[in-house]
């Protein structure tokens, strides 16, 4: 025989208690990932940038994952984030390539120049520049050796923008009028 079990009504009427299918964003992640990331890259061409678009959806999905009510809509939720990010994306895009009828193609150098021009050339260049003043010279190094950007050759020799430009200009115009590059010209 069994024994009757009593409850009150409203425990009868109170739906069990369910447990969210992840329980912490971290689980999620590790569990959809992959399937994420599919979608991430159905909307773009690159897969490193789909990569990116599924980490900053993540992102805003982990900021609000204390309000999401039902876990088991996440994937919707992240979807949507994926698309919105895409779409801010899209729209803030720069254009980088241009149509043209024609490809701009660099000037090569000569290839049928002698190497021992090309040697001499170096020598010639190498000691006008070691006449130069030493702070013009540094800079000059630096910015055409290096190829450091005028900011980066400021802040390695702490000067200002202004005076690696003034400078570096000064130092040209005396390379351009060393008489031991005569031959270059």
């Amino acid at each position: 025989m069994t024994t009757p079990v009593c409850t009150s009504a409203s425990e009868a009427a109170a739906p069990p208690a369910r447990t969210p299918a992840h329980p912490s964003f971290s689980s999620y992640v590790r569990a959809r990932r992959p399937v994420l990331l599919r979608t991430a890259r159905s909307l773009t061409a690159d897969p490193s940038d789909a990569e990116d678009l599924l980490q900053t959806a993540l992102a805003k999905t982990y900021v609000a994952w204390e309000r999401i009510e039902d876990h088991r809509a996440v994937d919707g939720y992240v979807r949507r984030a994926l698309v919105n990010t895409r779409t801010s994306q899209w729209r803030r895009r720069r254009v980088d390539e241009y149509v043209c009828d024609e490809l701009p193609e660099p000037e090569a150098a000569p290839q049928d120049a002698d190497p021992a021009e090309r040697q001499a050339l170096h020598d010639a260049m190498w000691r006008a520049i070691t006449r130069l003043p030493a702070r013009q010279r540094a800079m000059v190094v630096l910015r055409y050796y290096e190829d450091l950007s005028e900011a980066q050759t400021a802040e390695v020799l702490g000067v200002s923008v202004g005076t690696v430009k003034s400078a570096v200009s000064r130092a040209l115009g005396k390379l351009r009028e060393d008489p031991g590059l005569e031959l270059v010209r």
